[in-house]
């Protein structure tokens, strides 16, 4: 089972999107048969076996034991990932894209960015995982209390000059390429 699975294909995220497949999906993280599902979450077995095969015809359940009782064979199985999220791919061809917006510091540009980074990611993992590597990435998350915003100005102008100080000391061109995004925003609310 993956941590996190990037769902990229329209019908697959619309069945994950389903409250009721969603649901299921959750209690599948831990494997169970349609007719343990279906006594932990009161529904009729078969109306959890219809879900089940849609669920794993798109790939966010699979096989994880089968047990013989008898001449029946129940089958067992567990969600594809712990987690899951939706590429902007899946909704529209036409995602988001960066270039397309010139003012680098608005919220427009950012969910852009953001879009990019879960359609690359998820693809080059996916790639990673099915050739059985890692993936090599890094990841800094903070929280920072600006008391202005000119504090907030001088620590993009001071987080800018030290990003093209390191880029410049260590870019060679015939290394492989990294993409390096850096943002910031408010924490929402609910969060603080």
């Amino acid at each position: 089972m993956q941590d996190v699975e990037v769902i990229e294909d329209a019908s697959a995220a619309a069945t994950a999107l389903d409250p009721v497949r969603a649901r299921l999906l959750g209690e599948l993280r831990v494997p169970a048969s349609a007719a343990g599902l279906a006594a932990r979450v009161g529904m009729a077995r078969q109306k959890v076996n219809y879900h089940l095969r849609s669920l794993e015809a798109h790939g966010l359940v699979e096989l994880a034991d089968e047990r013989r009782h008898g001449g029946i064979t129940e089958r067992v199985l567990q969600a594809s990932a712990q987690a899951y999220v939706v590429s902007p791919a899946a909704v529209s061809p036409s995602a988001a894209d960066p270039a397309a917006t010139a003012d680098h510091l608005s919220a427009t540009y950012l969910l852009a960015l953001a879009g990019r980074l879960v359609r690359e990611v998820g693809s080059l993992a996916r790639r990673a995982g099915s050739s059985g590597g890692r993936l090599p990435t890094m990841t800094v998350d903070t929280t920072i209390g600006f008391r202005s915003a000119a504090d907030r100005a001088a620590f993009a102008e001071d987080l800018t000059a030290a990003v093209l100080d390191l880029a410049a000391r260590y870019h060679h061109d015939d290394g492989r390429p990294h993409r390096l995004v850096v943002a910031a925003h408010p924490v929402p609310e609910e969060e603080t």
